[in-house]
């Protein structure tokens, strides 16, 4: 597969586990917003808590943290990798 045309979305402990695999590429023709991401991420897992799981997620895009910017405000490139991090326990 190309990897320009691709959005590389990689699961992270519980998100991993909600996924039932540690990464999903998504075929692009052009930019995305995280929110366009983040539905198809959910719809490649139907009938899995993946939704629940990576609305608590930190994630970034690329090395960059999303930090508090909505979704449907935030690019994502063809070529890049979204992170779904969840909340961490322990310290």
């Amino acid at each position: 597969m190309d990897e320009t045309n691709v959005i590389r979305v990689r699961y992270w402990a519980a998100a991993k586990a909600a996924a039932g695999t540690a990464e999903d590429l998504l075929r692009v023709t052009g930019p995305q917003t995280l929110a366009d991401v983040r539905r198809e991420a959910v719809a490649l897992h139907p009938d899995t808590r993946l939704e629940q799981v990576l609305s608590a997620c930190s994630v970034l895009i690329g090395d960059e943290p999303v930090g508090t910017r909505a979704d449907d405000q935030v690019e994502v490139h063809p070529g890049a990798s979204v992170e779904f991090l969840p909340p961490f326990a322990g310290g």
